[in-house]
């Protein structure tokens, strides 16, 4: 802290505004408030911030909001937002002349703090126990704070319930409130209290715009909720709302990754204005769905119409050639990219090459691929070589790239994950055991696997031996069926997937219980013979589940489409669109 020394402008202008000021607010000149302002623009420390609060008291300033609303901004400028704050809102304080503008200054300054999020909260609980009505820039600034917070902990929670209640008390007609409010919940990961919100939206009578369309469509997206996003399409040409190029791309965007990559192309073929982020966006749904030649010919179509690719695109395209097994032409394209292009790798452009050797099974060439990568590699990498050298067998240098991961990243539950699974491979159950008494010790857990569904507007999520469903006996007798059908189809069950030492009918029932058998048997019961069914896995669909649903595709007529972390795959007639190169 610096010492007060107060310079001359400042003992200036402090006597002119004292001689021209009564100390009420009622009788304050103009010339003394704009004055004041700009003693409060040009002041640089935090000593002479304090020498400015006692004038305010002083000359009355301590009702006038606007003064107060600049002295919370440049407090903020000076890192001294919590001083403000506790001069604002001290018990003598009278917050009746307090409005939107002053708390949203406020509220913003501890959004952008780094561990005083917490406090944006706690003045905007103020501002409703206040009466002062939030406005549209105070939704943002309440969600940024609420996903600053981290862990969507209680705090959090609360955060945003106090948002919904005053959206649904207000009754405020204007759509940006609420779409900011959607948005937020879409970025925060919690998409289906996103649809939720956006229902009440509906009841309330608000009029959705494009950008509240365009939040909605991201939730979709992310739910994998193909239906609801062709009611969302619906609605939007019931509106007549303007499809704009970003609209357009959020539709394009929500058909591919919710499965009707056929859907997605043809909007894009009917756009007349398309942007980088068009042609991205089909080239990757291409990508995700395993058409990695369409992929690459549209890549192409893009280049002769003159659109300039950038990084994006070419992750899209490295990703086609790792999902369709083109190996040659993804090294081309990566070569391409630099010298044709002058586009310098980023580290998700070697992710992708390094990811494509591996599922064609080239582990040690994708060793020696990083070994002379000019840039570090990330963890991400490093997973996907153990991965790679869990599925092609090479079991002692997975194992040593899994130690070294774990003391690079002591603090990750995915490393000891991936030591356990190497060793379970190995059938060295004893230090598989201890990998996993380390994880619990360290109060760490693996990421449970869980599929969603989307049934008759509502999402329905599955995890392994899920007994929580009101349908769950029904389910279970559903899956011991579809197993006596596969067995008499000559299915094996993959024991091998199952990381337990247990007996091989342990395994099997293991298996059998996993979450994506548990959605398919629950859409056998409760959708139309013949129909499709679309499922969407958290985590990488395992080499069981994989087998099985080919089985199930044919012996019950049909089509299933999964999704999960990183592509598509469509089930039909035993076979699967991969071509089990996944």
């Amino acid at each position: 802290m610096q010492t007060s020394i107060p310079t001359p402008k400042l003992l200036f202008f402090l006597r002119t505004i004292a001689t021209s000021a009564t100390g009420s607010y009622s009788t304050q000149s103009a010339a003394s408030e704009r004055g004041f302002l700009t003693l409060l623009h040009s002041c640089n420390t935090f000593s002479n911030l304090l020498q400015l609060q006692t004038q305010i008291l002083k000359l009355g300033f301590h009702n006038n909001p606007l003064i107060l609303t600049k002295f919370i901004a440049k407090s903020s400028d000076l890192n001294s937002i919590h001083y403000a704050h506790c001069f604002l809102f001290s018990p003598h304080s009278n917050t009746d002349f307090y409005d939107a503008f002053l708390f949203n200054t406020i509220i913003k300054a501890y959004a952008q703090s780094g561990d005083l999020k917490l406090k944006a909260l706690w003045v905007f609980k103020l501002m409703l126990e206040c009466q002062v009505l939030p406005n549209n820039f105070t939704y943002p600034f309440v969600l940024k704070a609420c996903a600053g917070i981290g862990d969507l902990n209680l705090a959090a929670k609360e955060g945003l319930r106090l948002v919904v209640n005053c959206l649904m008390k207000c009754r405020k007609n204007d759509s940006v409130p609420w779409s900011a409010m959607i948005g937020g919940y879409v970025r925060l990961g919690r998409s289906n209290d996103a649809v939720d919100l956006f229902r009440q939206m509906q009841i309330q009578g608000v009029c959705p715009d494009e950008i509240t369309m365009v939040a909605v469509l991201c939730a979709c997206t992310d739910l994998g909720a193909l239906e609801l996003g062709r009611w969302v399409e619906s609605l939007i040409e019931k509106r007549k709302l303007n499809k704009s190029v970003e609209l357009n791309n959020a539709l394009i965007d929500m058909f591919a990754k919710c499965g009707d990559v056929d859907k997605a192309l043809k909007l894009f073929r009917t756009m007349n204005e398309r942007s980088i982020v068009s042609w991205t966006s089909v080239i990757v749904g291409l990508a995700m769905h395993g058409r990695g030649l369409q992929a690459v010919s549209l890549f192409q179509e893009m280049i002769r119409d003159g659109v300039e690719p950038d990084g994006v695109v070419f992750i899209g395209l490295l990703s086609a050639c790792s999902h369709s097994g083109f190996v040659g032409e993804g090294k081309e394209f990566f070569d391409l990219m630099k010298k044709e292009f002058a586009i310098l790798p980023k580290i998700e452009h070697y992710g992708c090459m390094v990811d494509m050797l591996c599922r064609a099974g080239h582990v040690r060439e994708a060793v020696e691929f990083v070994q002379k990568m000019p840039i570090e590699p990330n963890s991400i990498i490093w997973r996907t070589l153990v991965n790679a050298c869990r599925t092609h067998s090479e079991l002692k240098l997975g194992e040593s790239l899994a130690k070294q991961l774990i003391q690079n990243e002591p603090t990750l539950e995915a490393n000891y994950v991936l030591l356990s699974n190497i060793y379970a491979k190995m059938s060295h159950w004893e230090e598989k055991t201890k990998a996993r008494e380390v994880m619990d010790k360290k109060g760490m857990r693996k990421i449970p696997g869980s599929t969603m569904i989307e049934l008759n507007n509502k999402i329905y999520r599955f995890v392994a031996g899920d007994m929580s469903h009101n349908q769950f006996k029904e389910i279970f007798e559903m899956v011991d069926e579809m197993g006596r059908e596969m067995k008499r189809a000559g299915y094996v069950p993959s024991t091998s997937e199952v990381m337990l030492d247990i007996d091989e009918e342990d395994k099997e029932d293991n298996l059998n219980r996993h979450s994506e058998k548990l959605a398919i048997a629950f859409a056998l019961m409760n959708t139309p013979p013949g129909t499709p069914i679309r499922i969407v896995k958290n985590l990488r669909v395992c080499n069981d589940c994989h087998s099985a649903t080919k089985f199930i595709s044919k012996i019950y007529n049909r089509e299933i489409i999964a999704r999960d972390r990183s592509r598509f795959h469509h089930f039909k007639d035993g076979l699967c669109s991969c071509k089990d190169f996944w």
